[in-house]
């Protein structure tokens, strides 16, 4: 059992060597003065719920839940906000001494806080966005979205099927209007949007970059990756070269760590031009 009154809590994935929440984590716990740590878990996903009650005994303060875990730590969770309820995915466990686990998903409201940091509060509201991509990532996005006030959120995804589900489950939860377009309708969907937000694993490093021609997008229009490693997806390369504004996914990661060092340690945190560049030197 972990005694006395230092804090631990961690991250949870498979692989999970290549995350930044242990130096992100680290940072505030050093700033702030708090007696705590924060480990990285590299935990089997057959072995995800055992993993997780052994945790909770061991005195964890809770865990920070990434690929391909999200799922699972979804089914396990005796409560759950709305944004985990309705994404269908956990990123957060909050570990509780009476054997309960709360469940959030703090995704969303990071990717809207990020958005409105980079291209302004009000950049959506009643305009459209294309969204890329129908996973778990894909349905958090799409939140986000609707909590920034878009109109219409138009979905493509190269199995066509998965993104009409997604929009079937999605639909009775948003305000905005959702769409599905066939991957190669692509020029048609981008005509008119305000936003690119691409929630898929291209460009991620190791994966081929994301074929996607940029040209029927408005030059006005704004072009989210939430892949931060690399910082630089060919997508962002190609859209700033066209003088597109853009945001990487390094400011979705900082703004939802927030309510989970808050929960873990007692402390809410601040994201700064500081921590950006101590991450940016960690991907280095």
């Amino acid at each position: 059992m972990i005694t006395g009154k230092a804090k631990v809590a961690g991250v949870v994935g498979w692989p999970v060597a290549h995350s930044l929440s242990p130096v992100l984590h680290g940072h505030w716990l050093a700033s702030h003065g708090v007696d705590g740590a924060y480990v990285p878990l590299a935990v089997r996903p057959e072995d995800f719920s055992r993993a997780i009650d052994g945790l909770r005994r061991a005195g964890f303060a809770g865990v920070n839940v990434t690929l391909p875990h999200k799922e699972a730590a979804f089914a396990i969770a005796h409560d759950l906000d709305k944004a985990a309820s309705a994404a269908g995915a956990v990123n957060l466990l909050v570990l509780g001494g009476d054997g309960r686990l709360q469940g959030y998903n703090t995704d969303v409201g990071g990717l809207a806080a990020s958005l409105a940091e980079s291209f302004g509060a009000d950049f959506l509201k009643a305009r459209a966005a294309v969204l890329l991509g129908a996973g778990g990532a894909a349905r958090g996005a799409l939140l986000a979205l609707d909590r920034l006030g878009v109109r219409e959120v138009r979905l493509l995804n190269r199995h066509e099927s998965r993104a009409a589900s997604l929009a079937k489950d999605l639909q009775p939860q948003v305000k905005a209007s959702l769409t599905v377009k066939p991957w190669k309708d692509w020029g048609t969907a981008a005509a008119d949007a305000s936003l690119l937000l691409n929630t898929t694993k291209a460009g991620m490093t190791g994966s081929a970059p994301l074929d996607l021609p940029l040209e029927p997008l408005p030059l006005a229009a704004c072009v989210c990756d939430i892949v931060y490693n690399p910082l630089q997806t060919d997508l962002l390369r190609r859209a700033r070269a066209r003088g597109h504004e853009t945001a990487d996914g390094l400011g979705m990661l900082m703004h939802q760590a927030v309510r989970a060092f808050e929960a873990f340690y007692g402390v809410r945190p601040t994201v700064t031009d500081h921590l950006r560049r101590i991450l940016e030197q960690a991907l280095s």
